[in-house]
């Protein structure tokens, strides 16, 4: 079991729910062998005829604040150096895609970049007061990636997903409700009671009929992730030559607005 070797996974599965929970405090930044497990216990519980439907969550303040990127922190190994036209984190994401059962998200805090495009993994997400949604990758002199390219735009339309990720525009929590990005906002204190309902309500409709409705939902979307993907990486690996992903880098280290000189 996956969940042996990564200590910063909990897994427990109760009345057909698995609740997945991460924690990598304080901003439960991911890397690539994270997503992996990650996708290796949904792969995994996707087998079994004890769950039905899957919550994911994160311990702390924060949901997932993206991919470590700063160097002071340390930088995903095949965020750059991947040969070939799929990045290993990429590869990894899309198979949280595949999966068939439901994914019930649970978001409190900051959902941000890679965490923004974890969140939209799942089918529903649950939010709180404090959550906050962004796809702040031009404010790093990157282009979007995570699949968040095309799975925003399948959310909230073309022209909202446009103006978060060509702003990098943080959105708070009532307008994500109002915008279809979360589909429910419960007080803090609530959020886990609040996954753990959607998911019993899921779990008691017929299993069978729950996988073969959602597959026709969401019929083609892991293909689409991996193109969208293998697009983005190409272009994310173009553009971390630029002097502009550099400045991006140090403006966020230094939390400061970038001084970009298209270059």
């Amino acid at each position: 079991m996956p969940t042996q070797f990564d200590p910063d996974i909990c897994l427990s599965v109760d009345n057909f729910i698995a609740r997945v929970e991460f924690s990598r405090p304080p901003d439960n930044f991911f890397d690539v062998p994270l997503i992996e497990n990650l996708a290796a216990i949904f792969a995994e519980l996707d087998g079994r005829p004890d769950c039905r439907v899957i919550v994911l969550a994160s311990r702390g303040k924060c949901f997932c604040a993206g991919g470590r990127l700063l160097p002071e922190v340390g930088a995903p190994p095949a965020l750059l150096a991947a040969e070939g036209p799929d990045n290993p984190l990429y590869l990894a994401a899309v198979s949280l895609f595949r999966i068939a059962k439901p994914i019930i998200a649970e978001v409190q805090g900051p959902a941000i970049g890679g965490g923004l495009g974890l969140a939209l993994v799942a089918d529903f997400r649950i939010a709180t007061p404090s959550a906050r949604f962004a796809g702040n990758f031009v404010q790093l002199g990157l282009h979007p990636g995570f699949g968040v390219s095309h799975t925003l735009p399948r959310l909230i339309g073309a022209q909202k997903a446009g103006l978060m990720l060509l702003t990098g525009r943080r959105i708070k929590a009532e307008q994500a409700l109002d915008w279809g990005l979360i589909d429910e906002l419960v007080p803090a204190a609530e959020l886990s009671q609040a996954g753990m309902r959607l998911a019993a309500e899921i779990a008691a409709a017929a299993p069978l009929a729950v996988v073969s409705t959602r597959a026709i939902q969401r019929r083609g979307l892991a293909e689409a992730v991996l193109q969208a993907t293998r697009h983005e990486f190409a272009e994310q690996r173009q553009l971390a030559q630029s002097d502009d992903f550099a400045e991006g880098l140090r403006a966020v280290a230094q939390r400061r607005p970038g001084r970009f000189q298209g270059r």
